[in-house]
């Protein structure tokens, strides 16, 4: 009853102005309770001991979706978990710890319908799909003291993951809606027309997972030297991963779109005239006509039907060596010397390795600790280092699988009362009017593992330089500060412009007879910024080795960058027996045109599958602030005992805006060229505009809390209150970036407003 209402989310007008509402947000809260025990000690005295922990937690609430999703949610979350461990010493010289742990979580929900005219909770409309996650741990790890100097560790632990969901109740009778806030207001009345549907896509029933690691090191002490080596292997199964739409229903959902160029109806919604790469016929890259010539299209409104599945079951195998070095050069210097090495091996649903990164991946790392006055009241240290980064298993859903990822142009003259259209007119193609078009060419068909990735593909890296000191101020104070570098050298992503490796196949003089132009992958696994070498199958069995130039083939005027510096400063004031004080203040860049393995202003996290990079145009202007650059952050805490039994404490956070992001069509012209993705050019209005041109508002956050504890219980019992966000701010952190949407500006996300805990606690 204490928490704050959340803010309610509204449009954005184009003016600037506060629009209709979105989501009615003011019942969005909910409650948690936890229950936990343990017990811990010896079976037998200085042999064998165990320790145990459960716990069960419940959260329950509601939750009001957007005005295109009007329902009320109920949820309920059970979260049960354990935790195991025993340590036997089998003798002075040799110990064996058993490890085991489980972690669950289980929903269900129950939607009812919701009015937006009103403002009120209807009846029962449906029950959301019920999943249960979770994921169970094993470990044995034994540890042999040979000699004093020589010391040997093998740890082996495997964890089973489990995804299960299922959609009780699913009523197939209407599809799913995207983007329906896009529907032509000749047709709906100015009202977003919705149906009962509330399922798009589920995740396979049958998910799950294995990941087994052994690792053994080895430790021998020689003089100033600790010797360190060992290896780390990891094998990793993913069984029945993916999505699907649920059966029995129709197999489809309907995504409403609004026009390409308010001015033009008859602007191309992909490809189109002036829109290929210098030299080339615009008709022999994908392109999809525009809706001014169709029925119900004079506008420029068109739909789509869209169809989406991807499975497979896969596996990732990481193999790894290090050595490293500890040297005591004396009683001030500390120096640390490592080298690891590492390899990676992808497979895909049929067993066979689509990337094999296993050429020596070495990742030099030094780091040193200088005891600069030898009585620690002046340290400074430094680290610098290389990293690998493995692709997980789920990239083989789409690059190396049987993905299904179409859709079908539509224009309309009506909408139903269920929000489906009607009078639909099939919109011509470059496969034909109303064929399935798919910009990444997954149609389903089962994937060549020799197609899915660049033959000289590389391993994804980054350096680390960290250097900093803290130092004593007098009695009572500390200060310091600690600079980092950060710079991702390589990476992976998947280029989709197989019409570029078709003209570079024609410029080679290769017989287009010789090849089927379809068995081009449209999604191969690259190193954006590099040269790469593809293999494209021939007819007669074999392949062509075609390689494509960065820059004069794919036509990309920039290369991959992703860097990130940063200078944190603070000031410490111990407790003292009566204060603590501290306040830290980090000043940071995080920049480039590549956030990693993901993209988190258009939410997607299909790993390696971005948009980023799929071909050139998308890649204009994108270099700019990353998602999670915030370049000002001052962060202020504090205690204080006002009296034996009082302590009152506080946290104060202000954070400078994150980036915004504006998304659009092409150029000035505001066109669709290349694949023709859409509105994922970094255009905004048909302005360039790059990642932090525009920042959101700094968010400030006051947090305050008391405790008693009282003297007549010995300050065993102790009652705490907390207020988080006392001030209730709620700034907006994240907007919707697709300038073309009616939703473009509305609210992603926002701080969470101010909310109550209270507590007891008695140690005995």
């Amino acid at each position: 009853d204490l928490r704050s209402d959340p803010d309610n989310w509204y449009y954005v007008n184009k003016d600037g102005s506060r629009g209709a509402m979105r989501q009615y947000r003011k019942n969005n809260k909910s409650w948690t309770t936890t229950v936990d025990a343990y017990v811990g000690g010896p079976l037998i005295k200085d042999k064998l001991f165990i320790f145990a922990a459960v716990e069960a937690e419940r959260q329950q609430g509601e939750s009001t979706g957007s005005n295109v999703a009007p329902f009320v949610d109920h949820y309920r979350y059970d979260n049960p978990k354990w935790y195991g461990k025993l340590d036997w010493n089998i003798t002075d010289s040799n110990i064996l710890e058993l490890t085991g742990a489980s972690n669950k979580s289980s929903y269900q929900g129950v939607f009812n319908d919701f009015d937006y005219d009103t403002l009120k909770e209807g009846g029962f409309n449906s029950n959301d799909t019920h999943t249960k996650n979770g994921a169970d741990v094993y470990s044995a790890k034994f540890t042999s003291y040979i000699t004093d100097d020589l010391t040997v560790t093998a740890l082996y632990g495997k964890m089973k993951g489990t995804w299960y969901s299922s959609v009780a109740d699913y009523d197939p009778t209407y599809p799913y809606l995207f983007g329906a806030q896009d529907q032509n207001p000749l047709y709906n009345g100015g009202n977003t027309i919705t149906n009962s549907q509330t399922v798009s896509t589920i995740a396979l029933p049958g998910h799950r997972s294995t990941n087994t690691n052994l690792r053994i090191d080895l430790s021998y002490k020689l003089g100033d030297h600790t010797l360190t080596a060992g290896i780390d292997n990891q094998d990793q199964k993913n069984v029945d991963g993916g999505t699907k739409f649920p059966d029995g229903g129709l197999g489809y959902a309907w995504e409403y779109n609004p026009p390409v160029d308010d001015t033009d109806p008859n602007a191309y919604i992909v490809g189109g005239p002036g829109t290929a790469q210098p030299g080339a016929d615009w008709h022999n890259s994908p392109w999809v006509a525009g809706a001014g010539g169709y029925a119900g299209g004079e506008d420029g409104y068109y739909v789509a039907k869209y169809l989406y599945h991807d499975n497979a079951s896969v596996r990732v195998a990481q193999r790894a060596q290090y050595v490293e070095d500890s040297w005591q050069v004396n009683d001030r210097w500390l120096v640390k010397l490592g080298l690891r090495n590492d390899q990676f091996t992808n497979y895909n649903a049929v067993g066979e390795p689509y990337l094999r990164l296993t050429s020596p991946q070495w990742a030099p790392r030094v780091g040193f600790s200088w005891d600069v006055n030898g009585d620690s009241s002046f340290k400074v240290y430094g680290n610098a280092g290389r990293y690998y980064l493995a692709l997980p298993t789920s990239v083989a859903l789409r690059s190396a699988g049987t993905s299904l990822y179409t859709r079908q142009y539509y224009t309309y003259t009506g909408i139903d009362a269920n929000g489906i259209p009607t009078g639909l007119t099939p919109i011509d193609t470059y496969l034909g009017a109303g064929a399935p078009v798919s910009a990444n060419g997954e149609y389903g068909q089962a994937r060549d593992p020799k197609t899915s990735a660049s033959t000289n593909l590389k391993s994804e890296y980054q350096d680390e330089y960290i250097f900093g000191f803290d130092k004593k101020l007098g009695d009572s104070w500390v200060y310091g500060a600690k600079a980092t570098y950060r710079n991702l050298r390589n990476a992976i992503d998947d280029i989709g412009d197989n019409i570029s490796i078709i003209a570079k196949m024609n410029a080679m003089g290769i017989d287009p007879n010789s090849y089927d132009a379809t068995r081009v992958p449209a999604s191969i696994l690259i190193n954006p910024g590099s040269t790469s070498y593809f293999n494209i199958p021939k007819l007669a069995g074999g392949y062509y080795t075609v390689q494509m130039d960065w820059k004069n083939d794919f036509h990309f005027n920039t290369t991959m960058k992703r860097k990130y510096y940063g200078l944190d400063l603070y000031l410490e004031h111990p407790f003292d027996g009566k204060w603590y004080g501290k306040v830290d203040y980090l000043f940071s860049r995080s920049y480039g045109n590549s956030e990693g393995q993901v993209r988190t202003d258009i939410g997607q996290n299909d790993v390696s599958a971005t948009v980023d990079w799929d071909y050139a145009a998308t890649m204009d202007y994108a270099n700019g602030a990353l998602a999670n650059d915030r370049r000002h952050q001052i962060k202020a805490y504090g205690s204080y005992q006002i009296a034996p039994e009082w302590m009152v404490s506080g946290n104060l956070a202000i954070l400078s805006g994150s980036p915004k992001t504006c998304l659009g069509r092409y150029g000035a012209a505001q066109t669709n060229p290349g694949l023709g993705y859409g509105p994922y050019y970094h255009f905004c209005n048909g302005v360039p505009s790059s990642p932090g041109d525009t920042r959101n508002p700094w968010t400030y956050t006051l947090s305050l809390s008391a405790e008693y504890r009282p003297e007549w219980a010995g300050k065993k019992l102790a009652f705490n209150a907390m207020v988080n966000n006392v001030f209730d701010s709620q700034k907006i952190t994240q907007t919707y970036p697709i300038s073309t949407s009616a939703s473009f500006g509305r609210p992603y996300s926002m701080q969470t407003g101010r909310y109550f805990r209270f507590g007891a606690s008695y140690d005995f």
